[in-house]
């Protein structure tokens, strides 16, 4: 790990809360990035990114050094965006709203093709969603996931296979034709 980490979370660990603000000015950046992948609303991934700093802040004491800190804040971005799915999870299925179709027409742009992936993903089941995320979004390897989720990679193998199923099901439902039209 670089230096200007340790110095920086050591200083953290005893109360200095400059060191703790450049040690989330480095990483936000890419912490951000990460859990855009979680949501599209700005306000929410606001507050997301911030869930996992607060999370990190008073978890930093059980911080090891084995591995960069930026690998330890992606693994706390994983269960906060993780956490944040099942909750929006658990108020859908309360609420138990029904599936929008979408127009069928061609997509007119890359950004719109994003937010027809993020509609479909969040009919899924969280950790379908999750599996395809790391899998998909964030190209993480098998061993990659099973490291981010705690999960084996047997189970990360099965849950895919499985998500990518309910995927095509779940865009047959809702794009006329599925991922065959």
């Amino acid at each position: 790990m670089d230096e200007p980490d340790w110095i920086d979370i050591a200083a953290a660990r005893t109360g200095d809360a400059a060191a703790y603000e450049r040690l989330v000015r480095r990483y936000e950046t890419n912490i951000a990035r990460q859990l855009w992948r979680f949501t599209r609303n700005r306000n929410v991934h606001e507050e997301l990114v911030q869930d996992v700093f607060v999370e990190a802040y008073f978890s930093l004491h059980s911080f090891a050094g084995r591995r960069p800190i930026l690998h330890w804040l992606s693994r706390i971005a994983t269960r906060v965006g993780y956490r944040y799915w099942k909750l929006r999870h658990r108020e859908q299925k309360r609420k138990e709203e029904a599936l929008e179709t979408v127009p069928d027409r061609e997509m007119s742009n890359a950004q719109e093709a994003g937010e027809l992936l993020h509609a479909l993903l969040a009919k899924l089941k969280p950790p379908e969603r999750l599996i395809l995320t790391l899998m998909y979004l964030e190209e993480l390897s098998v061993a990659e996931v099973a490291d981010r989720t705690g999960w084996n990679r047997a189970v990360v193998k099965m849950r895919s296979m499985r998500a990518r199923r309910r995927l095509k099901e779940v865009a047959g439902d809702v794009i006329p034709g599925g991922f065959d039209a």
